[in-house]
């Protein structure tokens, strides 16, 4: 579990990556219990490691779980074999990728976050968050009203509103969304459970409205998703 956001029930790990920012709170498990191979990277913002053009200290870099992105996975690889055979590993070599993989990180944050607030004070607290992130995870599939939502973390609806969004980077309705569109991911992957069946589950009438969300959010088709799973 990462602190921010709802408890991934995910089952296929495979080219999954986590980006815990500095801060925040980390745990897992899994059932049933089995040896998983992992590899953890930590960047010193501080260190002589990162670009001093590239300000990665002052970047607001935003918790994800399970993410994808082909450009980081591979550099992330690539230092990877270098430190895992340092008797021909080339310093140098080693140094630049992880001056590359600090600005991929860059990258990818921005990409994931294309609605942002700058980083001020007044966002929701901690047991805010977790209580949000938990409640719509468990009512995904169910319209839930912004008057819920605020009064689960006891404020109005519209200082919810400002603060949902500068501790989340993105309104209630969107996360919803969001999170909605992740959870149709995970079903995507059970391949006895067709379209119609996936949209009805999360929540929409019609497979059409479905697929123009996720199009929407992804930028493909829940088919096309599917197909590149293979």
């Amino acid at each position: 579990m990462l602190e921010g956001l709802p408890r991934s029930d995910l089952r296929t790990f495979s080219r999954k990556m986590t980006f815990v920012p500095a801060g925040r709170d980390f745990a897992g498990s899994q059932k049933p219990r089995l040896l998983t191979r992992m590899i953890c990277i930590y960047l010193d913002p501080r260190g002589p490691l990162t670009d001093p053009e590239l300000r990665f200290s002052e970047v607001e870099f935003r918790p994800r779980l399970f993410f994808e992105d082909g450009c980081l996975w591979q550099t992330a690889l690539k230092l990877k074999a270098q430190v895992e055979h340092q008797d021909v590993m080339h310093r140098q070599y080693g140094e630049a990728l992880g001056i590359l993989l600090a600005h991929d990180l860059v990258r990818s944050n921005a990409n994931a976050n294309p609605i942002r607030s700058p980083a001020v004070r007044g966002g929701l607290a901690a047991w805010q968050q977790r209580r949000l992130a938990e409640y719509i995870e468990d009512h995904v599939s169910d319209d839930i009203p912004l008057t819920a939502l605020a009064q689960l973390v006891e404020l109005s609806p519209y200082h919810l509103c400002r603060t949902f969004r500068r501790s989340f980077g993105v309104p209630p309705q969107k996360y919803h969304a969001m999170r909605r569109i992740e959870r149709a991911k995970q079903m995507l992957a059970e391949r006895e459970l067709s379209i119609t069946m996936i949209a009805q589950a999360i929540g929409f009438g019609e497979s059409s409205t479905f697929s123009s969300a996720f199009r929407r959010l992804t930028g493909q088709t829940p088919s096309r998703y599917r197909r590149d799973l293979d």
